[in-house]
């Protein structure tokens, strides 16, 4: 789908879930990753990423979605590549085409049909704060569409969605 056919709200609520930094950084939130390795270390498990918009795109075009420090090593040369080939536009758009929202559904549109019955340009500011709750985990909450953890989420995103900055 065309950057343009994709509704503001949508690309607002991604930025305020995703990567508030987006437009500003290199590819890599350094801040975001650090308290990422301290929440994980704090849990003695991985449960935190810190992952930009563009290191989750690297990882969604071109592997696996293992966790492991070689994985993210070759996560942060291909994102590297893509920051030095791409406009934030451009990375912003394919990101928005290839990630998943639920069981065999990949992007905007398609998750705008499936949820909403609507194209994606013609979502609304709360649909897309929903859909942009759902991009952590989007086969959980396929499957549990009510979810209260899921509500939360949407109004906090809502709430940033005005100071996002969108390429």
């Amino acid at each position: 789908m065309p950057y343009e056919r994709i509704s503001i709200h949508l690309k607002r609520a991604i930025i305020a879930s995703e990567d508030a930094k987006f437009v500003d950084h290199e590819g890599f939130d350094w801040e975001g990753i650090q308290k990422a390795m301290e929440k994980n270390q704090k849990k003695g498990r991985f449960v935190a990423g810190g992952s930009t918009i563009s290191q989750q795109l690297a990882k969604n075009l071109f592997l696996t979605p293992s966790k492991s420090y070689f994985r993210k090593v070759e996560e942060a040369i291909i994102t590297l590549m893509l920051e030095h080939l791409w406009s934030k536009r451009r990375i912003f758009e394919v990101y928005l085409n290839v990630i998943e929202w639920g069981n065999g559904v990949f992007g905007a549109e398609a998750a705008a049909r499936h949820y909403y019955n609507i194209g994606a340009a013609q979502l609304g500011a709360e649909q897309s704060a929903r859909l942009a709750g759902m991009v952590p985990n989007p086969r959980l909450y396929d499957k549990n569409r009510g979810a209260p953890g899921l509500g939360r989420k949407t109004g906090i995103i809502l709430g940033r969605m005005s100071s996002a900055e969108v390429p």
